[in-house]
């Protein structure tokens, strides 16, 4: 369910009133994440990667209470779901756009995961969620390497959006660099920094 809340009756009413006019109110933050237990587990439970990514990207965010806030247009919009954005290639030549529940249940995640990205690819339909859910969107740019990127503000969509590109590796580790672009009234880089640590901790560990 998402409900307007007054910016005033929240922790970001500072943020709200700095930030909502601001020329271009979005940060981006740049980290590598060991994601070598990833790919482990990818391989060895036949699991897709950008799947797992997602996952640990939907817990990172679901214990930061700023991640339920979102402004959207002039107005502040306080969530009790979260779920992730991704893009899919579709049947017609093109790519559409899927939104995935977060779950705790890795499981239900990953049915969901399935069956959803290939109901967009085969319909060549978009999934959204964003009525009801706080949304993070992914792009995995997996034809190439990158270092980082810095998405473009539009001015319409304000969620926070990760960028990511091949995994690297290096000896017998795999490192990741993301790319966390975030709008500042929903959060500053206290919580950004938060969610990359959460991030980080979350996929070095077993699920």
């Amino acid at each position: 369910m998402a409900v307007e809340v007054n910016p005033k009756d929240t922790s970001r009413a500072y943020a709200f009133q700095m930030w909502m006019k601001a020329p271009n109110p979005m940060v981006t933050l740049f980290r590598t994440i060991d994601v070598t237990r990833l790919v482990k587990i990818s391989k060895r439970k036949k699991l897709k990667f950008n799947m797992l990514m997602c996952y640990c990207i939907g817990k990172a965010a679901a214990a930061i209470n700023e991640f339920y806030t979102l402004p959207v247009g002039d107005k502040l919009i306080k969530y009790d779901k979260i779920a992730v954005n991704l893009i899919v290639k579709n049947k017609s030549g093109g790519v559409s756009s899927c939104d995935i529940l977060y779950t705790e249940d890795i499981e239900k995640f990953n049915a969901d995961y399935l069956k959803y990205t290939l109901e967009s690819a085969e319909k060549s339909e978009d999934r959204d969620l964003s009525a009801d859910c706080m949304v993070i969107g992914t792009s995995a740019v997996v034809v190439t390497e990158i270092d980082g990127a810095v998405g473009m503000y539009s001015g319409i969509f304000n969620n926070p959006f990760i960028i990511w590109g091949r995994y690297r590796r290096k000896f017998f580790r795999y490192n990741l660099p993301v790319s966390f672009q975030f709008h500042h009234t929903q959060m500053d880089g206290e919580q950004a920094g938060e969610f990359l640590e959460n991030l980080t901790d979350i996929s070095k560990k077993p699920f």
